[in-house]
């Protein structure tokens, strides 16, 4: 069984401190693992977010809440609707509130503006739930949100819950736990309404889109019912009841099997780790939970729908395929579910892997991930965006899949671009969700733009070349000077391009 033992020194040119953090897959083994889940090193800039942001990415889709920051205004600002998650029902979350700290508050502490936000924006909008997220500068004057959230909650008779996310006291993946921590104080306060003898909850799915509303009808074809999806249009009500369920299906499960853990121990409610991208995994979701309630007849059903959606795509991802066959992807995401899944996907239609990397994984994680990849691929944890330029360049990807941070670093490089991460405004999850991805791909590599201007890391392609003398002769000496300008990207080093970068 293959495995990561081979940190390669000088893989890149990077910060020694970060060359076990960069490795290459390869046949000749040496002994060393790649070095993960570590706090970010000083002078390394990181592409990770700190922990409020972890917690606010976990916790803002519960649409119905109040998401009041405890802090500067730029804190609430900067992840303002942090999430591109969708709702069929409240969208409160998509207001960002805010104390407002000033300096006064800062010097003097900011419980009793706290405590008066809270009054006036359950006088404004009767929330049926209050999160109130601590920020570094409540961490360090030493607030005490557990108290002004514990008053005001027996005050007006709603829980107000504090989400102790301090943003310098830990990484991202302290984020998740601190949101799963204010989603446990909700659950179990309410009875669910029992409508099947079959019963689940969706952890790790966010709704970017409306990915859930693409997958949820599977599961009630199947006579399975949902009781919650955490946190991608949750309501305050749905969490509540989530103890009802009789299976957990974790997809990130980064920011969510701390959760399920919990539920595990508390409700005795297994977990199974499940993908909904991807033909190969959204079938292995459906037969795992069907096996897993023994029910003959969801079987049938479930088998009846993996045939009926593959047939149903299949034509018009066999024509994208014909046209992206053989290109090269990069992955860069938040959680490793994301990028084990996405390796698949890129193999459901003929691409090849050649980085990988994520922010937040684990051992387990990154050896999952190299009995995935081919040799030769590289697999970096934490990644500054100059590691990332240079990889693009050494690894010559035609299409680098990450979210927004990466998106112009991409660009700038002349690479091709597909958001996966909170940004995007279309559904990649479930069979339709899987069409959409790769129509996305075939758009973003076949894009006529890459003909005439072409890549800093490989020619325009040949069509383009043979046009150019005819170019030349019809619109003069303003394409030569493109002519000699793309010459020019394509003769670039590596260095000059991290300039260009940075």
């Amino acid at each position: 069984m293959p495995e990561i033992t081979g940190v390669v020194r000088n893989v890149i040119s990077t910060l020694d401190e970060r060359q076990p953090y960069i490795a290459l897959k390869q046949v000749k083994k040496e002994d060393t693992t790649l070095a993960c889940d570590n706090t970010s090193i000083a002078g390394s800039m990181s592409q990770r977010a700190c922990v409020y942001s972890g917690a606010r990415v976990a916790l803002n889709p519960v649409t119905d809440a109040v998401h009041l920051v405890h802090g500067p205004i730029g804190c609430a600002s900067y992840t303002w609707d942090i999430r591109g998650s969708l709702s069929s029902g409240k969208e409160t979350f998509r207001t960002s509130f805010s104390s407002n700290m000033k300096e006064l508050d800062v010097v003097f502490g900011g419980e009793k503006k706290l405590s008066k936000c809270i009054d006036e924006l359950i006088a404004l909008y009767r929330p049926p739930v209050v999160f109130v997220y601590s920020t570094c500068i409540v961490g360090i004057i030493g607030d005490d949100l557990q108290a002004v959230c514990r008053e005001a909650s027996l005050q007006h008779d709603i829980p107000i819950i504090p989400v102790q996310s301090e943003g310098f006291k830990g990484t991202k993946s302290d984020g998740y736990k601190a949101a799963c921590n204010a989603l446990m104080q909700l659950i179990g306060t309410r009875e669910p309404e029992i409508s099947s003898p079959y019963r689940i909850n969706i952890l790790g799915d966010y709704n970017v889109a409306g990915d859930v509303w693409l997958v949820k009808p599977l599961f009630e074809k199947m006579g399975i019912q949902v009781i919650t999806s955490m946190t991608g249009d949750a309501t305050a009500d749905s969490i509540s009841k989530a103890h009802g369920a009789q299976l957990n299906l974790v997809q990130c499960s980064g920011s969510m099997t701390y959760l399920a853990k919990w539920m595990m121990k508390e409700y005795d409610i297994p977990f199974r780790k499940v993908s909904y991208f991807g033909i190969e995994d959204i079938a292995t979701a459906l037969r795992e939970t069907a096996e897993f309630f023994g029910s003959r007849e969801m079987k049938r059903i479930a088998e009846e729908i993996i045939e009926s959606e593959t047939r149903r795509i299949m034509p018009e991802i066999r024509s994208i395929r014909s046209r992206v066959r053989g290109k090269t992807a990069a992955i860069y995401m938040g959680g490793a579910a994301k990028a084990l899944t996405l390796i698949k996907g890129f193999r459901e239609l003929g691409m090849e892997v050649v980085i990988i990397g994520t922010q937040t994984g684990k051992q387990e994680d990154y050896r999952q991930i190299s009995y995935q990849v081919k040799d030769g691929t590289v697999i970096v944890d934490d990644a500054n965006p100059l590691e990332l330029a240079e990889l693009l360049v050494r690894q010559k990807a035609d299409l680098m899949v990450a979210g927004v941070k990466e998106r112009f670093l991409a660009y700038k490089l002349g690479v091709a671009f597909c958001d996966f991460n909170h940004d995007r405004v279309i559904e990649f999850e479930g069979y339709d969700g899987f069409l959409n991805f790769a129509r996305e791909l075939d758009a973003s590599m076949n894009s006529p733009v890459w003909k005439f201007h072409g890549s800093r890391l490989k020619p325009a392609v040949d069509a383009a070349r043979k046009n150019e003398a005819g170019l030349k002769t019809r619109q003069g000496a303003g394409i030569e000077a493109t002519a000699r300008e793309a010459k020019n990207m394509h003769d670039l080093s590596t260095a000059t391009l991290q300039e260009s970068v940075a």
